[in-house]
């Protein structure tokens, strides 16, 4: 994504399948890194390493998931999921479908 696609990060703590905990902020598509940094000190979570696997599912899905392995400091979560809401005229284009994919 090249253009400026607003929307909002949402994080979702997550322990033994239920939400625990979760935080929504305003913030652009490839902004992502920046407005974590801003929302985690407000749940009192310290950042999360940002690997390769994290950056490819961010691009392709604007979803992408950190176990308690990315963190430094220890975690009272099973994981962290962090998503992205396109805002309501800015919808994430879907890919064309294959015939195949419906047989």
């Amino acid at each position: 994504m090249s253009e400026a696609v607003k929307g909002r990060l949402w994080v979702r703590l997550i322990k033994h399948h239920r939400v625990e905990r979760d935080a929504l902020i305003a913030c652009e598509h490839d902004g992502a890194e920046e407005a974590l940094r801003e929302l985690l000190p407000r749940l009192d979570i310290s950042q999360p390493m940002w690997l390769p696997r994290h950056r490819q599912d961010w691009d392709e899905y604007s979803l992408t998931r950190f176990r308690p392995e990315h963190f430094v400091e220890s975690v009272d979560f099973d994981y962290m999921e962090v998503s992205f809401l396109f805002a309501e005229d800015e919808k994430k284009k879907s890919r064309p479908r294959h015939f195949l994919e419906d047989v």
